[in-house]
């Protein structure tokens, strides 16, 4: 069963040093107060080859945030939160830089409501990256995301975390978004400082919606199996996709002017990508995702949707290709920068948060 911690325990030999390994943990980078990041990026647009495609990314971040009429999506794929890059993704969320998320689920459960429910992940010793000592960390109940370990043990408590939330829900069908924001609720209710960082809860508190589209793909599906399970033959709580597109379908026709923010690609990029075509089929002139960047390592000639270029979107009628940017580059070297960029440019300080959440519970409350 997935939720039996007793698989998973670390065997006693193995305590003393497990703690030895986890001891060193995860900082976030805060940008906010990196002041020198404008110059750099600025310096940039004069270099050459990824440097001056991350200047021109962003500056279309920057013109996102200056076009009153622009809902800014961000996607987020990858282990992003386990590398550093949470504090990030809060503060655009606080300070009005995003109006809506879409995300892997590992990303947003097992990582963020993972750290805002007071556990860590840790920085990796250089001879773990290897692999060749991954049965040692087995026998420690120690996850290694490449440099990055987690303690399985609290990955067990958030995923029973999750299936307390879901026990507690009225039995029904809801989209990731209604889920998410119950995880908020949730925390406003029983967390405390620890959740003061965390993308769910600043986006419960701001009416920033956050959708998962792989929503089983991560804690949450453990706690749903489980719910499920102990639900047999009752009423219970469901998750549905359809209702996710549906919902970020329903902003794209609310609010036409879109850019959108890519990191890494997966299901999070086409999702968000194809609520343009979504709009259409529901009979709505929708226009192109006027503005999209997208920071990605993936390669071009292996045919994966991470790496399609954005200029590709086009011939689906789903991104504008005026202004359109992709940055080759790893997350945790760009996005800082793109980020840092914008925030400290300011545009942001007139800008008004769109508050999605409440335009689709008003839609809801209608239907």
């Amino acid at each position: 069963m997935a939720l039996n911690k007793k698989t998973f325990k670390a065997k006693n030999n193995a305590k003393t040093t497990k703690k030895k390994f986890l001891n060193k943990t995860i900082e976030h980078i805060d940008v906010t107060k990196l002041n020198g990041i404008v110059p750099v990026v600025e310096a940039m647009e004069r270099m050459a080859y990824s440097s001056r495609d991350l200047n021109r990314a962003a500056d279309i971040y920057d013109r996102m945030l200056k076009d009153k009429e622009c809902g800014v999506i961000l996607t987020l794929a990858g282990s992003l939160i386990s590398a550093g890059l949470k504090k990030i993704f809060v503060d655009m969320i606080r300070n009005n830089m995003v109006d809506a998320i879409v995300s892997t689920g590992a990303n947003i459960v097992d990582q963020d409501f993972f750290e805002a429910l007071g556990f860590k992940h840790y920085i990796a010793p250089d001879e773990f990256k290897s692999g060749m000592r991954d049965g040692e960390l087995r026998e420690m109940a120690i996850d290694r995301i490449y440099d990055t370990f987690i303690d399985e043990e609290d990955l067990r408590i958030c995923d029973e975390t999750t299936q307390k939330i879901f026990d507690g829900i009225e039995p029904g069908t809801y989209s990731s978004r209604e889920l998410l924001n119950e995880f908020g609720r949730y925390l406003d209710e029983n967390g405390g400082p620890k959740c003061d960082d965390s993308i769910i809860y600043e986006a419960y508190k701001k009416g920033v919606p956050i959708f998962c589209p792989a929503f089983s793909d991560c804690s949450a599906g453990f706690g749903l199996v489980h719910h499920l399970h102990s639900k047999e033959g009752e009423p219970h709580v469901s998750w549905d996709g359809g209702k996710d597109f549906y919902e970020l379908t329903q902003l794209k026709i609310h609010n036409g002017t879109t850019g959108i923010f890519m990191i890494g690609g997966g299901v999070p990029k086409n999702f968000t990508q194809d609520i343009v075509v979504a709009a259409e089929v529901l009979g709505h002139d929708a226009p192109m995702h006027k503005y999209a960047i997208q920071v990605t390592v993936a390669d071009v000639r292996d045919g994966a949707l991470s790496s399609s270029t954005l200029k590709e979107a086009s011939s689906w009628g789903k991104v504008d290709t005026v202004f359109e940017q992709m940055v080759f580059s790893e997350a945790t070297l760009a996005v800082p920068l793109i980020v840092g960029y914008a925030y400290h440019k300011g545009s942001w300080k007139s800008r008004k948060g769109k508050k999605w959440n409440s335009v689709l519970e008003k839609q809801a409350a209608l239907v």
